[in-house]
């Protein structure tokens, strides 16, 4: 590709072949280190569910250490409820990769994203990882969502049954936010939805364009809508 892209890629152990991946600018952003970490889980009947790792990269963002987690947690099938300690399991094993991520370099500025099939006000997020959506509650320990006040605006990423959800997320140490110092901050983010890659008619008019229905292939692009992230670079660095 002409503007030299590389990726970082496991195979997960999810029954549809479904990885997660980091795709990066090799002129941006160089990696140092790269993990998979599996998240194991087991139903009623103590057979395994597969589902996908969580992939971890740390590397150098022109002159500052950063690591990225990328997700896929969960999904909501059998019920939002009865899926729910599923993704209370993948919030635990978030929160144990920024810990130990922290212990080495306190400093290291970290950004987890991805589906996690739970939106920003979640137990998932909210009561294991912390998340926050308003800088003034940050600490030093925070981890700050900026997709919590996108929710709350009523903005989705994916809609069922005629109800929005924002599945798809940022959320980042509190060192991307409350310094004053820095090379890169953070700026802001948002939900990628032109009228190109929404449903035009029908009882989906507005829903994000699918790829298939079913057996039937419409032609889109997914079911759920990209969202973005936007850093600030300090000038002078």
């Amino acid at each position: 590709m002409d503007k030299d892209y590389g990726v970082v890629h496991f195979d997960s152990p999810d029954r549809r072949g479904i990885d997660v991946a980091l795709l990066f600018k090799k002129t941006a952003y160089l990696p140092t280190s790269f993990k998979s970490h599996r998240l194991l889980l087991f139903d009623d009947m103590s057979q395994r569910i597969y589902t996908r790792d969580q992939l971890v990269v740390g590397g150098i963002l022109d002159n500052e250490e950063f690591y990225f987690i990328v997700n896929h947690w969960p999904s909501r099938r059998g019920g939002a409820t009865k899926s729910k300690p599923n993704r209370i399991k993948a919030a635990l094993l978030n929160k144990r990769i920024i810990d130990s991520i922290q212990g080495l370099n306190w400093n290291a500025k970290i950004i987890s994203m991805g589906d996690f099939n739970d939106d920003p006000r979640d137990d998932s997020l909210k009561k294991i990882l912390s998340t926050t959506g308003k800088e003034n509650q940050l600490d030093s320990l925070g981890l700050f969502n900026p997709m919590e006040e996108l929710f709350k605006k009523g903005y989705g990423s994916l809609a069922y049954r005629d109800k929005w959800n924002l599945f798809d997320q940022f959320f980042m140490t509190s060192n991307l936010i409350n310094e004053s110092k820095q090379e890169h901050s953070f700026w802001k983010s948002g939900i990628y939805s032109p009228p190109y890659m929404k449903t035009i008619k029908g009882k989906f008019k507005g829903y994000p364009l699918r790829t298939y229905s079913g057996t039937n292939y419409l032609g889109g692009y997914s079911d759920h809508f990209p969202v973005y992230l936007f850093l600030l670079k300090e000038r002078g660095f």
